[in-house]
């Protein structure tokens, strides 16, 4: 391996969240010098999932098919819908065996410093989903920093001004039900992060 392919391999660790310089080279010196077998298997499968892991159609998460394994899942209540700020916050809360709706995934929140702004978080085909006629509930779950706290606001926000799902009669019923985690989670915390229990009672102690 040429310098030039060690500083390649450094590079590229670094773009991992929380890896500076020192952390990329002792993860590359690791692999090339004690587990040059693992350094095959990890680049072939970061290409393969790059390759074939995409967005789910209806909620946003990471799956190989069109559809995710929960969005499949006939026996998931249609009528609730958690909305989470990424595909490993929808992971913590399937581990707390807490939740049975389906979830939304805005894949980021709003960071106006960072020029991340409503379209960026998929906020209008998240009124088309909540304005399906069948969910009646949507539980914003996005994270208790600033960030999150403002996401939360001004999903709230546009989400309450929806008909309800139609009545017996074929009228709009009353407006959708917004509810929040309680906080049970930490505030400035991310639900990833979180323990299983505490998401369990945020979950059922939501406002």
């Amino acid at each position: 391996m040429s310098e030039r392919s060690l500083e390649s391999l450094i590079d590229a660790l670094r773009r991992l969240p929380g890896v500076g310089v020192k952390s990329a080279q002792r993860m590359a010196f690791h692999l090339l010098q004690h587990d040059r077998d693992g350094a095959q298997r990890l680049a072939a499968a970061l290409q393969d999932a790059a390759l074939s892991v995409h967005h789910c159609e209806r909620c946003h998460t990471f799956t190989q098919a069109r559809l995710c394994a929960t969005c499949s899942d006939p026996r998931r209540d249609a009528r609730q819908l958690l909305v989470v700020e990424n595909p490993a916050d929808q992971a913590a809360m399937e581990r707390s065996g807490s939740y049975q709706g389906l979830y939304f995934v805005l894949m980021g929140r709003l960071s106006p410093l960072d020029g991340i702004g409503l379209a960026d978080i998929g906020v209008h085909p998240l009124i088309d989903r909540a304005n399906d006629g069948v969910v009646q509930e949507v539980i914003l779950a996005t994270g208790f920093s600033a960030e999150g706290e403002a996401t939360a606001h001004v999903l709230a926000q546009a989400l309450r001004t929806l008909p309800g799902p139609p009545g017996a009669d074929g009228e709009p019923g009353p407006g959708l039900t917004v509810t929040r985690l309680a906080r049970g989670v930490p505030v400035g915390s991310e639900l990833e992060y979180v323990d299983l229990s505490t998401l369990a009672h945020a979950l059922s102690d939501r406002r």
